[in-house]
């Protein structure tokens, strides 16, 4: 086993979690699970397991994750979301890896699957992340699309083999995630105060079909490529739409005053 620690956050996984756990039960003897309060059977499932399952009310993901990583046992951490796995060929690249050095980091391709499907066009694929790293070097930051910022430029070593993804498990699932995030950085981009022209609430969209589909050949994902690009082109109209209303709000504040 390394030493290093995995851990994981969780929110209603049962659907998940079993086989996130199953993938690195083997690595190590330290698993931190960090729950916001699951009213499923995600518990009951993680109690089979050698973990240790803590609560904690969720604020952001950032907050989440760097949370359980200061209950880590070990000064390398391995961040994986519940919805995630190793491939057969990733977890022999993990179980090999040398952790003698102070500041490495460790990334590998992530092969995302929509409705069980692995999707590798359309710029999903290979969707690298560096998921191992010393907890004492680098601290995950953002509330949407949390990334990790390094105190110091780390050694990166690139592992063979694929990170497994198990995203949306229906279209309907997709439509909805998409909406939400899509209101969740409008009201990121109006906080940092960015602006957005009208012409680009309409334009923005069909640039981002046209690079999904076409650019990043999208087309090649079969039947789903088609829904994926336009999904994503739907939620970049909701972004901007709603940043260009955020905008208009204040300025008709502004003017009222």
């Amino acid at each position: 086993m390394k030493n290093f620690s995995v851990v994981i956050i969780t929110f209603n996984e049962e659907k998940n979690i079993g086989r996130c756990l199953d993938s690195v039960r083997d690595l190590t003897d330290d698993i931190v699970v960090v729950d916001s309060g699951s009213t499923d059977g995600t518990a009951e499932i993680c109690s089979r397991y050698k973990v240790r399952f803590v609560h904690r009310e969720f604020d952001d993901y950032s907050s989440q994750k760097n949370f359980g990583n200061e209950l880590a046992g070990y000064d390398y951490v391995f961040s994986i979301d519940a919805d995630e796995c190793l491939s057969e060929e990733l977890k022999k690249s993990i179980s090999a890896i040398n952790l003698t050095g102070v500041n490495r980091a460790f990334s590998f391709n992530r092969l995302n699957h929509h409705c069980g499907k692995p999707i590798r066009y359309g710029g999903w694929y290979p969707d690298k992340k560096i998921r191992i790293w010393n907890r004492h070097f680098g601290k995950w930051t953002g509330k949407i699309h949390e990334t990790i910022n390094f105190t110091g430029k780390p050694e990166i070593i690139h592992l063979a083999g694929d990170f497994l993804h198990f995203t949306y498990n229906s279209r309907e699932e997709h439509v909805n995630q998409a909406k939400k995030f899509g209101l969740l950085n409008a009201m990121k981009d109006f906080e940092n105060g960015r602006k957005v022209s009208v012409f680009k609430v309409y334009l923005a969209p069909l640039f981002r079909f046209v690079s999904v589909y076409f650019l990043r050949l999208g087309f090649l994902n079969r039947g789903i490529g088609f829904f994926i690009a336009k999904i994503t082109a739907r939620a970049t109209f909701l972004r901007y739409k709603e940043l260009y209303k955020l905008n208009y709000e204040i300025n008709k504040k502004k003017n009222k005053n």
